[in-house]
């Protein structure tokens, strides 16, 4: 006999209201990611470093051209939240206090992966472009380099 697992998918508006009531807190490193509640790697000190890093250079050469968003959510769609490491979204006056930042208010987002490079390239790459976020940068910490996703294409470029 064979039994078939079913899983449990979410939406954003319940995502929510589990952190609402307590089942999740604000220190819970979870992201929503096609319905599932994914629970994010510990942040190393090379991932952290290479974040800040990123901040400190898109804040400086931007300036108030756009928002750096850290490590903060973005609502793709109903059943996906994720947090990308870095994203860079269009200036609102509330700051996105009234609501996360979706797919038309995003100019960039990037990834920061060292320990998560194959689900970064085979789970939130092609979510980022099926909500069609106009460019994806992914940090490959190990290898140090960038893959650039543009409008569904790719090329690859090494880190400077």
């Amino acid at each position: 006999m064979t039994v078939q697992l079913l899983r449990r998918k979410f939406t954003v508006e319940q995502y929510h209201k589990m952190v609402e009531s307590g089942i999740l807190t604000e220190d819970d490193r979870v992201q929503l990611i096609r319905g599932e509640i994914i629970e994010m790697s510990p942040i190393g000190t090379k991932h952290a470093a290479c974040v800040k890093c990123l901040n400190k250079l898109l804040s400086r050469k931007l300036r108030d051209r756009v928002l750096v968003a850290i490590q903060d959510p973005v609502v793709l769609n109903n059943n996906s939240e994720p947090q990308p490491d870095v994203a860079l979204l269009k200036l609102r006056d509330d700051f996105y206090a009234t609501a996360h930042p979706q797919p038309q208010d995003i100019f960039l987002l990037i990834e920061v992966s060292d320990s998560t490079i194959v689900y970064d390239r085979e789970v939130k790459i092609p979510l980022y472009a099926e909500a069609n976020i106009i460019e994806v940068c992914l940090v490959d910490i190990n290898e140090q380099i960038v893959e650039v996703y543009q409008q569904l294409e790719f090329r690859l470029s090494h880190a400077k």
